[in-house]
């Protein structure tokens, strides 16, 4: 049985650093930096409600990093200990699956919406989000949960399975995630979106003209839409289902309701109000594409602005795009795959996850081509995984060595010198988990 004393804790971790650790998960230590300058171990802190010294936000960083490292599977059959990777969370050991359930399941939905609101707040001041134009997509992630839930299809040539619902808001922009919620399997994407974007407003500062969020067609309907119009700062862009009256109706419109841009595109604008409901007035643009009468393609979108330029809105909704990008790349942090549905849990994991991806968004700032692009699964595999180095004490600084590291003299001029380039950006170089230790890194 491990003691998890603090005293007992920070004596292990202290002797282990003056063995001097050797092996290939030297790599993580590359995001200590980043925890930094994100202020990453203060949001644990603050969820966990426990002092530096104890062991709950070191085993919270032990999820970040795990998410880092795409880890998936049961912690006892995987190698992560003996290799620096328990000791970059400021812990001895890795702890258990026991150990994650417990300390996930004693904090509520609402702590992690917190966690996620006070990290969305930072983000937005390192310049992260410029919130102009949101993208909002509601991402579906199979469940293997023993519960009774609603099964549905992932698409249309797939059988039904149980699936866990999140709904995500990107700045479309950046395409960095601001935020997220998660429901039940029934749970729809009107009944989501509200949420979602109150959490997004309450991060994004006030602006004088309302930031533009792009949705897709399943976010068409009147009472979400004035709910948004009503109930938040924010206007929204939905395409219009084809339905057989609509294309109808849009066929009918004559050519000189069109402003023609370059060839073979045109826009026309004009109010809608909806027929049955009477909600409205909302901004109807109209893409047309192509050259000939019989030829003519024709899309219709709603925006509750009615003030919006004829094609200004339209040209944005290209950008929305950046949410599957994004989950192709990212998905892997731990948005891929899930097992329980307490949603205690599932909240408090995939928040650890957004906490991975600031900081691994920022380390990718300095790693240069082609690491930079790399997804995560290639990111974690070859460099947080793939890296050979040891780790070792010098003084009051923690010496990590490379010997194979990619883009070496870029890397050197971004990481060597670590405390002074830290205190030059107004960070503190001390290590609050590792017992106020500096970090410094050495490339050979």
């Amino acid at each position: 049985m491990v003691s998890c004393e603090p005293i007992s804790i920070e004596r292990k971790v202290r002797q282990l650093l003056c063995d001097k650790i050797s092996g290939n998960f030297s790599g993580i230590w590359m995001l200590i930096p980043e925890h930094l300058r994100l202020g990453t171990w203060d949001l644990l802190r603050s969820w966990t409600g426990k002092q530096t010294t104890e062991v709950d936000p070191r085993v919270a960083l032990q999820l970040v990093h795990e998410a880092a490292l795409c880890v998936t599977g049961k912690r006892p059959d995987r190698t992560l200990s003996q290799q620096g990777f328990e000791v970059a969370n400021g812990l001895p050991f890795v702890a258990s699956d026991v150990a994650i359930h417990n300390l996930l399941n004693t904090h509520t939905v609402d702590e992690a919406q917190k966690l996620q609101l006070m990290l969305g707040k930072i983000r937005q001041v390192l310049g992260h989000f410029p919130g102009k134009i949101l993208a909002i997509d509601p991402h579906r992630i199979p469940s293997y949960s023993q519960r009774q839930m609603v099964r549905k299809v992932k698409s249309p040539n797939s059988p039904a399975i149980k699936q866990l619902q999140t709904f995500f808001a990107f700045d479309a922009d950046s395409q960095q995630p601001i935020c997220f919620t998660i429901g039940s399997s029934s749970r729809t994407v009107t009944q989501a979106t509200p949420g979602l974007l109150e959490i997004a407003a309450d991060i994004l500062p006030p602006t004088e003209n309302a930031p533009l969020v792009l949705a897709d067609t399943e976010h068409y309907g009147f009472e979400l839409l004035e709910e948004v119009r009503c109930e938040t700062p924010f206007d929204i862009l939905v395409p219009m289902p084809k339905r057989k009256g609509t294309v109808k109706e849009l066929q009918q419109l004559p050519p000189d309701a069109f402003t023609r841009h370059w060839i073979g595109y045109a826009t026309a604008r004009r109010t809608f109000y909806a027929k049955r409901s009477g909600a409205g007035p909302y901004c109807q643009i109209i893409q047309r594409f192509g050259e000939r009468d019989d030829d003519f393609k024709l899309n219709a979108f709603l925006c509750t602005s009615t003030q919006a330029v004829i094609d200004d809105p339209v040209q944005h909704y290209p950008k929305r795009w950046h949410c599957e990008e994004f989950f192709n790349a990212n998905q892997a942090l731990g948005w891929q795959r899930s097992g329980t549905l307490n949603l205690h849990i599932r909240y408090g994991h995939m928040t650890m996850a957004l906490i991975a991806q600031a900081a691994i968004h920022m380390l990718r700032q300095r790693l240069g081509q082609p690491i930079a692009g790399w997804n995560v699964e290639h990111l974690a595999r070859d460099f947080f995984h793939g890296l050979e180095g040891d780790i070792r004490i010098k003084r009051d600084t923690i010496i990590v060595t490379y010997y194979n590291a990619p883009n070496a003299d870029l890397l050197r001029r971004n990481y060597a010198n670590l405390p002074k380039k830290l205190a030059q950006e107004g960070v503190n170089p001390a290590i609050p988990w590792l017992y106020n230790y500096k970090l410094d890194f050495r490339f050979k």
